[in-house]
């Protein structure tokens, strides 16, 4: 059995305030044409599937279109809510779609049922777990003990009922421990979400989404097949790609991954001013129309160098300075650390500076909670 495991398209991103849908749209499209020349037998999408929980309506006719192809394609699609993701809106009209092959996970109740298909060699149990935390696994089973991310999804897992005599695929949304994540993701303080790989022992592959990187998680039994473009200036070196997964008789797996081209790609320079301005130094790339980001070294500040660079560099997004005066003056509360982190980081950083101490783990999770309430209240 031949699978396609994707994950985390953040439709309706901006970068910069820059909107990346008609990337999107058009990294889906490459994606079609993969189905195409590969035919699967599924497509997995795991988790973030927007991103953000009330996506705007452009965002969802691209995802529309794109199951819409997926199904006229007769594939078998998996699909589970992430982090980002409304679990309800994602939820909606999921008992009509999985009668057109498309099967969504949304919210999670405690029962997870399997997703079952046979090729030559028999059943494959695709178990769709979506994004779930501590709490929602303690309310759906109340004796289990439940004091971390890792014994809640074990709880989740044992409740599976798993028979590990078939090949068994589980689709989620988490952190798994020792994975490397990047700055476009949200993160909790003291990583309090970490899941212990140790909890999916059971599976013959786990499609994972949630972190940005493509990466194995001990094996290639267990993967992050990444996302699809580049979300942040931290992913400049990755390698974008979509995860073949083909599952022969138990014990039989082969992964590989197949690299996608972007519109645009991303961009880091770090020049002085006149280097940048250069014809030797840009004209023989493709900086003109890739979205860049720009560090001048410039000791002094150049008048309205966003607009002159502009000239050059089209999709210029970011412009900021590296020199002795910025050095100096960089401080821990500055406008660009603060956006790097997260509700939950400065919360922290703020509880530190007052009580002289770190918060502790019982601590960052409830704020995690409160956090994460008054947004789901927000939506």
């Amino acid at each position: 059995m031949k699978l396609l495991h994707l994950s985390d398209l953040h439709l309706g991103l901006r970068l910069y305030d820059y909107s990346l849908l008609e990337d999107q749209e058009y990294i889906l499209k490459k994606i079609l044409a993969l189905v195409d020349k590969e035919k699967p037998d599924g497509v997995i999408i795991a988790g973030d599937i927007y991103d953000s929980s009330y996506p705007p309506v452009e965002a969802v006719r691209v995802f529309d279109d794109f199951l819409v192809s997926l199904a006229s394609r007769k594939q078998q699609v998996y699909i589970i809510s992430g982090n980002h993701d409304s679990a309800i809106r994602i939820s909606c009209g999921a008992r009509l779609m999985d009668m057109s092959g498309v099967h969504i996970a949304g919210a999670y109740d405690g029962r997870v049922r399997p997703v079952t298909f046979e090729d030559e060699f028999g059943p494959v149990n695709f178990w769709l777990l979506p994004f779930v935390k501590p709490a929602a696994v303690r309310q759906a089973f109340p004796e289990a003990p439940i004091e971390s991310w890792t014994d809640a999804i074990k709880a989740a897992v044992d409740g599976m009922g798993i028979d590990a005599t078939q090949r068994n695929v589980l689709v989620a949304h988490q952190f798994v421990t020792g994975s490397t994540r990047t700055e476009s993701e949200q993160i909790t303080v003291g990583g309090a979400d970490n899941v212990d790989v140790s909890v999916f022992d059971d599976f013959d592959y786990v499609a994972l989404g949630h972190l940005h990187s493509p990466q194995n998680c001990g094996s290639e039994r267990v993967r992050y097949c990444g996302t699809p473009l580049k979300y942040s200036f931290s992913e400049v070196r990755d390698k974008k790609s979509v995860t073949v997964v083909e599952l022969g008789e138990k014990g039989t797996l082969c992964v590989r991954t197949v690299p996608l081209e972007p519109r645009h790609d991303l961009v880091e320079l770090r020049e002085t001013y006149n280097e940048l301005t250069l014809q030797t130094f840009y004209k023989d790339t493709t900086w003109q129309t890739d979205y860049v980001r720009i560090t001048l070294t410039d000791e002094d500040d150049v008048f309205d160098a966003m607009r002159k660079l502009r000239a050059i560099y089209k999709n210029l997004m970011n412009l900021c300075y590296d020199n002795i005066r910025t050095r100096s003056t960089a401080m821990i509360g500055s406008a660009e650390d603060i956006k790097s982190k997260t509700p939950v980081e400065l919360f922290d950083e703020l509880f530190e500076k007052q009580m002289g101490r770190p918060m502790t783990e019982e601590q960052i999770g409830y704020i995690q909670d409160v956090l994460e309430d008054i947004q789901e209240d927000g939506r």
